[in-house]
Order: structure tokens, then C-alpha cells, then sequence
């Protein structure tokens, strides 16, 4: 329900007076822009402010916000900071104009009415401390007089000429009011923000290659001469534009009509026709060429990249999101190939909880060739560790190394084992990391690399928690963005997917621990420490006896934890210990122990539920799967055994992959040929679709079939329309995705 400014009650009003920093009007534009109603807004920030976590407050404080969600509530998180900085730099302008004594009762006014930090840096430009400028000369000479004279367009019967003789030489006076008006135009607010709009609703991207700069693979070829209205242009065509800057390729600006401009300063400066229209028309021109163009087109550029980079970034975040919530195989032994040519391939094998227990190197391919070594070994460990399947990287000779697994297995007549290929990206990062260090201290960078790939497996968010998300591979344009919001940004996805899937308080290493709700990174590590001196945890109460973890933190993050076969069986599930008491009423009403409520849940159904109690009904819904993780069944994809390179591959064959990238412009599907293949968004389905990500994820299993694919460039074409539907025309070739590609 959308909260309307008109219909707050006298009891909101003054709660929003006590929140720090926010003024009424502030938050009714929040609860407004968010479409969130008004008490549940004041209850989230105040639960913000006592040090509450977004994942516990959206699932442990519904009745409070009014069952507001993870994404709502951190969009009030984002808000609540962004209005917090705002109110401390208004604070610290107003105390800098007032110290200059110009602070006047309009000006405050206008401050602190203020939401937008451009706005206010706009009203501040005038007062804010320069470098010595032409206006500051004029000044000092004595002309500002004339310049409001100027400004003022008031007749007073002297000639404009003879006024201006009065200051000195008439022509350098005239020449000094000008500057003076000059800049009294480039720091007006209002004509600054005209000229802001101007620039974005009317501006050109113009980019050129500039003349000699090397670019090899042509990677940025599309932008050699390209041109695309700044309202129109998509975040990864503004990205690759850019990249192409950085690197010393490409040259873009924002061309308007040059008349444009001044067109609309004249319209807001000029008011009668007099002797000094001239010199109005003058200094336009002076302010807009040397002051405003440079500047605006910066602000442009700057507001550009800032709405590129919160797309690339969404983009980035909902891959992260797919591939740390992508369906375990679950508590098996799995043995890890981290394939590899000349190096051999290393192997590791973990049990059902991911502890290592052996390694070893096979030689299959070139130049030894040891197949039948390679087999003796894997029977040897397969048998020794009771090994369930088998991971194989996708790096370097996975294909071939797929193909050796295979044939293995079906000469020892094992069908009860699978073989899976595993997205590998980041896992040599793990391997020299301190986190992998602290792991396995005696052990190979490459024998980490393959636990690793085992383990992911079994589990891909408890692994891929230990590396830096940016390392996943799966982002676009992720080192060109604003490297502190994209940290921030990934830092809450693997937030919200660790609290989502529930954490076993008795298996988690500290870096998977450290993203529970209110669990620091030191206080996972003494939880990991006190459970190796203590033995495993009984009960979730236990772990108050953790140093550290006090009242607070217990409260955050006891529901986000699961102790299988403990003390308590509710301790197993997402409910709160807060509300234990509730369950045991349940149980006392239906007469039967907690025991037999958790394992017969069909005696819910006799429990009738209160309308709007969102946490009692939170608790029956838990109650009726204890335990079960929320993430998808595992399916393994299937690759053609006889295709394993880009050679392999024909137009119109038909196969099977994973997406590992979705981008704006389309999805990386692997197919099992080493090199990514792109479906293009225009072939992503046979209706139109605005985003990729309304048809796949990272992780999917998907089905696609061969537009056309080039062994030189390593660029593949494929399409996942039905192949009922006529065809496309015309479709895109290897060539047509070639700067998508590149640009990657």
C-alpha cells in the first residue's frame, strides 16, 4: 500500500521526529519513493539504529515493519544513509556561509528543504572557497557595481558606455561585469540543473578511435565512430566505452547543438532589450563555453557511470546471488580433479563434511599419457574413501579428463557414481589465500585447489563464501565499476544467501560462519575455536559461552543456525529461541510432545492460524520442513561425449550446457568445449525480452543449439529459441557478437 503524506496519524509524526538526523518531510519521501507504508519504515530504522541485521529483522521482526522484505529493507538502509550524509553536509555548508556572514534566511531555507546532494552542492558552488578566478579579479578592481547593473537590465537614462567610463578604462570594465556575470550564471542552481537535463535528454555519446592507438584483437571496434543518445544508451555499451577510454583506445564526449545551450541560459538571464543586451549575450557565451560546458558535461559523465555501474552491479549481484544458491549435491565423498596437461591432473578427496583425506597426480594426457595409471589410481582412492562422484574443474584438458572419468567408470561397471564439471573460476585465488593457507598449511597450492572443486560440489555456497565474490567470474564489467559499492553490494548478497540457507553450526568454517547475522569475522573464528577445544555444540543456548558473543549477537544470529541431533529439535529448524515458548504451546494444545511435532508436521494441520501473525505463521511453516534446505534439487548437465572443442562444433547441433554469466546483452552458456558460448538476448526466446535474466540464471541447465562458431576468435554463437519457431531473420553471426564479446 502506498503511504500517503496526508494520511499520517500525530503518533508517526513524532516518532519521526526522534530518529536521528531525518526530518518529517525526509521520511515521508522515503516511505513514498519506496512504496512502503509509514510504520513499518520508523520500525525498521529505529531496529536499524539498536544494531539489528537486515536478514534478522525481515525474517525475525515482521510484525514490527509490517512484513516488509530483505529488498525493502535494505533499500531503507541505503536511504537512511544517503539522508544521514545529506543532513551532516548541510550542516557543514550552513556553518560555512554562516561563518562568511552571507547566510541568509531564503538561503536556509532552500538548504535545508534540499534532497538532493547535487542540488545542495549547486546552492553552496557561490559560496564555496575557489581558486582566483577572472569574476575575483573584476571584483577587486571595483566592477562589480556595473556588473549588477548588467544584471539588473534597470534603465537609468546614462548610457551604458558613459556608466562604464566612471570605473576606469569603459572597455576593461565592461570586460570585468561580464566575467563577474559570467560566473554569476555558471553557479546559478536552477540554470545549472536546465543544463544538467539539457545534456542528458538532448546529449549525444560520440565516440572516435583515436588515431594510431593499438588495439590488437579489435576489441572495441563497434566504437570507432558510434553515436547514441546519453537517455538511450544501455550500462554495458556506456561501460565498454569507457573501458575503451581507459585503455587508451577510444576518445567520447556529449555533443548538444551548440546553440542549445545558450539558447536556454539567454531565456533565464535576458529580461528587456537595452544597451546592455550585448553584453548579457557575451558573458552567455563566455559562461557557458568556459565555465558550464566542461563542468556539466562532466556532472554527465560522472551521473552516467554512476547508473552504469548500479546496472553492472544488479547484474553482478543477481549472477552472485544464482550461482552462491545453486543446488548442492549434498553429504557425499567426492573426489576433485583440478585437470591439467603437462602438470597432470591433481587430485583430492574429501568425505560427506568436506574433510580432506588423500591426494595424488595422474598423467592421462600428452606428453606421458599414463591413461591406465590415471584409472588405477582413481579405482584406488574411489575404493579406499568410499568416494559418491566426482567433480572435474573446468579448466585446461576438463574435456579430456571428463572423457578418461567416463570411460573409467563404465569399464568398472560403476553406475551408482556421476561425474560432474565444475566451474573452477577462483579457485587458484583460494588456493594461495590466507583462508586456504589457514586450512591446509602442509598442503600444495594445486591439492587446495582441487578440495576446493570438490568441495563446491557439495556444497557451492560454503565454498565460494571463502573467496572474494568479485573472483566468481561472474560479473560484467566488474573491475571498471566503483569498486567500494560493488563490494558493499556483494558483501549483502552473501549475506542474505547465507542466512537464507541456514548455517550447521557444528560443520561451518569461520568464513562461512563470519556472514551469519550478527557474527563478525572474529567472533567466527573464537566459535570455530571454542567448538575445537569443547567438542560440538549442543544446543544454540550454548553458544553464549562463546567469548564475545553477547545478548545481541546471540539474538541476531541464533535462528540462522542449525545443530542437527542436538539437545533440542527445534534447534534444527529456522525458528527463533525466542519463540520456543510458542512452539511448546502448539504442542501442549495438540497434546503431543515437540519431539512428535517435528516429525509428524501433518499435526499442524489442526492448528488454526491468526490472520496477520506473521511470525506465528513463519513458525507452523518451519515446523512442517525442520531442517530442509531451500535451495534446488541437483541435476548434473550432460555434455556430448563427442564434442570437446570449438572444432567439434557445427551449426545446428543441438546441445546441452550451464549458464555461467548472464549479462544485459545476453547469457555465457558452457558447453564443454573450453570457451563460453553467448546467446544473444535476441536469442534468448521467441517473444522480446528487456533483460536475460527474465529467461535464465547462472547455474541453469539449458538447452541450445548452434548458430555458428569460429575456432580462430574462439567466439561461439548460440541460440536457445524453439526449434519449432521459424527461424530468425536474419540471425547474428559469429562477427555480429564479436565486440559483445571482446568487450566482455
Amino acid at each position: 500500500m502506498l503511504y500517503r503524506a496526508e494520511t499520517a496519524g500525530s503518533r508517526d509524526l513524532q516518532q519521526m521526529t526522534e530518529l536521528k538526523s531525518l526530518s518529517p518531510e525526509i521520511l515521508l519521501h522515503i516511505a513514498k519513493s519506496l512504496s512502503v507504508p509509514m510504520k513499518g519504515l520508523v520500525a525498521t530504522i529505529e531496529l536499524l539504529d539498536e544494531g539489528g541485521t537486515v536478514p534478522f529483522i525481515a525474517r525475525y521482526r515482521k510484525e514490527a515493519t509490517g512484513n516488509l522484505d530483505e529488498v525493502q529493507i535494505r533499500a531503507i538502509e541505503e536511504q537512511l544513509l544517503y539522508f544521514r550524509e545529506l543532513q551532516d553536509r548541510k550542516a557543514s555548508i550552513l556553518a560555512s556561509i554562516q561563518e562568511q556572514g552571507k547566510l541568509t534566511d531564503e538561503l536556509k531555507a532552500r538548504i535545508e528543504a534540499t534532497i538532493e546532494k547535487s542540488e545542495l552542492e549547486d546552492l553552496y558552488l557561490p559560496f564555496k572557497p575557489k581558486r582566483r578566478t577572472k569574476a575575483m579579479i573584476a571584483r577587486e578592481k571595483g566592477f562589480d557595481p556595473l556588473a549588477q547593473y548588467l544584471w539588473a537590465q534597470q534603465p537609468t537614462g546614462t548610457p551604458l558606455e558613459t556608466y562604464a567610463a566612471t570605473f576606469g578604462d569603459a572597455a576593461e570594465a565592461l570586460e570585468g561585469a561580464r566575467h563577474i556575470v559570467a560566473e554569476t550564471i555558471s553557479e546559478d542552481a536552477s540554470i545549472r540543473q536546465s543544463l544538467r537535463k539539457i545534456m542528458f535528454d538532448e546529449g549525444v555519446i560520440v565516440s572516435r578511435k583515436i588515431a594510431g592507438a593499438p588495439d590488437e584483437q579489435e576489441k572495441f571496434k563497434m566504437y570507432y565512430d558510434y553515436r547514441e543518445p546519453v537517455k538511450q544508451i544501455p550500462s554495458h555499451r556506456m561501460l565498454a566505452i569507457r573501458r575503451g577510454e581507459t585503455e587508451s583506445v577510444l576518445h567520447f564526449t556529449i555533443e548538444l547543438d551548440p546553440l542549445r545551450p545558450t539558447r536556454e541560459i539567454a531565456s533565464k538571464v535576458h529580461k528587456r532589450e537595452g544597451d546592455w543586451t550585448p553584453h548579457l549575450t557575451l558573458a552567455v557565451d563566455d559562461a557557458w563555453k568556459r565555465l558550464l560546458n566542461a563542468s556539466i558535461q562532466g556532472e554527465t559523465r560522472l551521473q552516467l557511470k554512476q547508473s552504469a555501474d548500479t546496472e553492472a552491479i544488479k547484474v553482478f549481484r543477481d549472477n552472485l546471488q544464482n550461482v552462491l544458491l545453486a543446488a548442492p549435491a549434498g553429504q557425499l565423498a567426492v573426489l576433485g580433479i583440478d585437470p591439467g596437461i603437462r602438470t597432470g591432473c591433481k587430485i583430492a578427496v574429501v568425505d560427506e563434511t568436506g574433510k580432506f583425506l588423500a591426494h595424488d597426480v595422474i598423467y592421462p594426457h600428452p606428453p606421458k599419457n599414463d591413461a591406465a595409471g590415471a584409472m588405477r589410481t582413481l579405482k584406488t582412492l574411489i575404493a579406499e574413501h568410499g568416494v559418491k562422484a566426482i567433480a572435474i574443474g573446468n579448466g585446461t584438458a576438463s574435456r579430456e579428463t571428463e572423457a578418461l572419468v567416463r570411460d573409467f567408470l563404465k569399464s568398472e561397471g560403476r553406475p551408482d557414481l556421476f561425474t560432474v564439471t565444475v566451474n573452477e573460476s577462483g579457485a587458484s585465488i583460494y588456493s594461495a589465500s590466507d583462508i586456504a593457507r589457514q586450512e591446509f598449511p602442509d598442503l600444495d597450492l594445486t591439492v587446495r585447489g582441487a578440495i576446493s572443486i570438490a568441495r563446491r560440489l557439495q556444497d557451492p555456497l560454503a565454498e565460494l563464501v571463502k573467496l572474494d565474490p568479485k573472483s566468481i567470474g561472474v560479473g560484467q564489467y566488474q573491475h571498471d565499476v566503483d569498486q567500494r559499492q560493488l563490494h558493499k553490494s556483494l558483501e549483502a548478497v552473501v549475506e542474505s544467501c547465507v542466512n537464507r540457507v541456514g548455517v550447521d553450526l557444528n560443520t561451518a568454517s569461520w568464513a562461512l560462519l563470519r556472514y551469519v547475522a550478527g557474527v563478525t569475522e572474529r567472533t567466527a573464528q573464537k566459535i570455530v575455536q571454542f567448538r575445537n577445544e569443547n567438542g560440538k555444540f549442543r544446543s544454540r543456548v550454548q553458544l553464549t559461552a562463546v567469548p564475545g558473543v553477547g545478548p545481541k549477537t546471540f539474538e541476531q544470529a541464533a535462528g540462522f543456525l542449525r545443530i542437527r541431533g542436538g539437545e533440542n529439535v527445534l534447534d534444527v529448524t529456522g525458528v527463533h529461541p525466542e519463540s520456543y515458548a510458542v512452539v511448546e504451546q502448539i504442542a501442549a494444545g495438540l497434546n503431543v510432545p515437540v519431539e512428535q511435532l517435528i516429525q509428524a508436521p501433518e499435526l499442524l494441520s489442526k492448528v488454526g492460524k491468526t490472520a496477520g501473525a506473521f511470525t506465528f505463521n513463519d513458525i507452523l511453516e518451519e515446523l512442517k520442513k525442520p531442517g530442509r534446505d531451500p535451495r534446488d534439487k541437483f541435476v548434473a548437465p550432460s555434455f556430448k561425449d563427442d564434442v570437446k572443442a570449438i572444432a567439434d562444433l557445427k551449426p545446428g547441433m543441438k546441445l546441452e550446457g550451464v549458464v555461467t554469466n548472464v549479462t544485459k546483452f545476453g547469457a555465457f552458456v558452457d558447453i564443454g568445449v573450453h570457451q563460453d558460448g553467448l546467446v544473444h538476448i535476441s536469442e534468448l526466446s521467441n517473444r522480446y525480452i528487456r533483460d536475460a535474466n527474465e529467461v535464465v540464471k547462472v547455474g541453469q541447465v539449458v538447452k541450445v543449439q548452434v548458430i555458428g562458431a569460429d575456432t580462430k576468435t574462439k567466439r561461439i554463437a548460440l541460440s536457445m529459441k524453439s526449434q519449432q519457431a521459424p527461424p530468425p531473420k536474419p540471425k547474428p553471426s559469429v562477427d555480429d557478437l564479436a565486440t559483445r564479446w571482446k568487450t566482455r
